[in-house]
This record gives structure tokens, sequence and C-alpha cells, in this order.
């Protein structure tokens, strides 16, 4: 299990080729990269910000549950923070399993998890100003069956 809390922007295809040569036993590897959009069209970037120690923890212990709940064969979470534009990638899931329902269920796991309560906090800015992101009840009903 890896998870990485940085402000580097990476390669998702690197990662996914990296993790999917690292993981034994696995019949299936799913991955998610989520990408700043830019909802209103006039994003000119996010701030996102987090409490460093804490936010990896709380992540860890996610994928931990994971990899438990999905008999997960290995998992890799990251995600960054600091100044960053629309399109570029904010995060990626992967995981890895004997079976493809549970690497597909396990991935959808994390992205509820994460969306809904890895201690992040967003800021979008706009020619207009800047706004923070509030959580949407549709990510919070979304955890609701697991």
């Amino acid at each position: 299990m890896q998870v990485r809390v940085q402000a580097d922007p990476f390669d998702a295809g690197a990662e996914l080729n990296a993790f999917t040569a690292s993981v034994d036993g696995a019949g299936a590897v799913v991955s998610f990269s989520g990408i700043v959009r830019d909802v209103s069209g006039g994003l000119a970037h996010m701030e996102i910000e987090h409490y460093p120690g804490m936010t990896e923890r709380a992540i860890r212990d996610m994928v931990g549950d994971a990899m438990t709940r999905f008999s997960l064969v290995d998992a890799l979470v990251i995600h960054r923070y600091g100044r960053l534009g629309p399109n570029e990638l904010i995060m990626m899931v992967c995981t890895a399993a004997p079976h493809r329902g549970d690497a597909f269920l396990s991935a959808e796991f994390l992205m509820d998890f994460l969306k809904s309560r890895a201690p992040f906090w967003k800021k979008e800015v706009t020619a207009d100003g800047e706004d923070w992101v509030a959580s949407k009840s549709a990510d919070e009903d979304a955890l609701s069956r697991w």
C-alpha cells in the first residue's frame, strides 16, 4: 500500500505502469485519475490545502480498510495539494485484486471516501473572486452504499 500527498505533478501512465509491474498475485488492476475541471468556464486555478501527517494518516486508514474489505493485493493513492490549474491531474487511485470485481469496487470505495472524508480544503479562484468548495450531498449519499 502506498499513499502520497504531494505538491508535484505526476505522470499517471508511468505510475500505473510501475504499480502494475509491482503487483504479484493480481488478476486485475483498476485505476482512476481525477482532473481539475473548469465547471464554471472561468476557473483560474484551484488551491488545495491539507494538514501534513493528518491527511496521510486518514488516507492510509481508508486504504487499509479497502485492502481488508476487498482482499486487495495492493493499492496506491496519490493526491496533490497547492495551486492547480484546469485540466491538471489532482489525484489517482490504483487497486489490484485477484479478481476484477474487487478491483473495481475498491477503487469506487476509495473514491467515495476520498471525495467526502479526506481532509483537504479546496478553494476555486476565478476572475470574479474565490470560493471554498462546499461538500455536495450527492458525495455524502454515495457513502451510504458502503
